[in-house]
């Protein structure tokens, strides 16, 4: 009897997540990802920035392998197996050698992409960046829309929120704004009105959500995730400290979380990260190493408005669609 009541406890609360949740099989360099639920196929879907870690670097200062980037892709039944799905088919008429950061959501009867797209590779970070939107049918053909006009020639990393009301709001960093975190209106998805810096300290990577009643922004400080919440999107109270700051114990988590994309599970919410394997063993033996990043998952808690990440502990993924 007891027996049973704890593998039903088990089913109920769902496959553990491995640990890395994904690594990229071309170049080993998974970060930024973007996870949606395709209904079609019955498949959850994540795309993420491929970088090319794997690049043979004679400078350490060359930053080349972060360029020339494509799209991965990958799909899960269940949220905690993956499986790699290729690169995304991205129309290079509407966007560049190098794209970073998608932001994937279904919006108003289709799917929309906002990426971001450097127009070269380069090596160095004095390069011009800015954000394309296109929509697709199916998550797999997609067509270019605009290059968003939002007042900067290095503007990266979308995350957009549906508002009350009907309208959106835009979260993007504004490099010229010593690394802002930004926000722009919208009513239509296509015409943004640019607001001013959200954060007053430099990050990047936004994500914004809204769980158990109230609205979060999530963003990489380069110092553990910096977390926001609103009651209304516009007016926000700042954490006092980050989240996943601290390296894990688990092999291919010992570093700092960087760039997060959240999943929304009812009253549930997992976040998922990218980490560098600076502190793997294959580091020492090879300095390049630090380069490569895997993709890990952990569950949200939040307590009298307080979130905590307990990356150490197991990832019982359960995603409702």
């Amino acid at each position: 009897m007891i027996a049973s009541l704890l593998l039903m406890a088990a089913a109920a609360s769902g496959p553990v997540a491995p640990k890395p949740l994904l690594r990229d099989p071309v170049h080993d360099g998974a970060a930024d990802a973007s996870t949606v639920y395709d209904r079609k196929s019955g498949e959850w879907v994540m795309f993420y920035t491929n970088r090319r870690a794997d690049l043979p670097m004679e400078d350490a200062k060359d930053v080349r392998w972060v360029h020339g980037t494509a799209i991965g892709t990958a799909r899960s039944k269940d949220g905690a197996k993956w499986r790699y799905s290729g690169t995304a088919t991205i129309p290079t008429s509407c966007t560049g050698e190098t794209l970073w950061a998608p932001e994937v959501q279904w919006l108003e009867g289709q799917w929309h992409m906002w990426l971001t797209v450097v127009p070269g590779i380069y090596r160095d970070w004095n390069a011009p960046r800015f954000i394309v939107h296109l929509t697709s049918p199916d998550l797999k053909s997609w067509t270019c829309g605009e290059r968003l006009d939002l007042g900067s020639d290095r503007v990266i990393d979308a995350s957009v929120l549906a508002l009350p009301g009907g309208s959106y709001r835009l979260f993007f960093n504004d490099e010229r704004m010593n690394k802002a975190i930004r926000t722009a209106d919208s009513s239509d998805l296509i015409h943004w009105t640019v607001k001013d810096r959200l954060t007053d300290t430099p990050g990047e990577g936004p994500k914004a959500f809204r769980w158990k009643g109230k609205y979060w922004l999530i963003s990489d400080a380069w110092k553990g995730l910096l977390v926001m919440r609103s009651d209304d999107g516009t007016h926000w109270t700042r954490q006092p400290d980050y989240i996943l700051a601290t390296p894990g114990k688990a092999p291919t988590d010992r570093a700092k979380g960087q760039h997060p994309d959240i999943i929304v599970s009812g009253d549930r919410a997992y976040i998922i990260y990218f980490v560098h394997q600076e502190g793997e063993d294959e580091a020492k033996a090879n300095p390049d190493w630090k380069r490569r990043s895997v993709l890990q998952i952990a569950e949200l808690t939040e307590k009298d408005g307080i979130v905590t990440v307990d990356r150490d502990a197991p990832a019982h993924i359960r995603l409702k669609p």
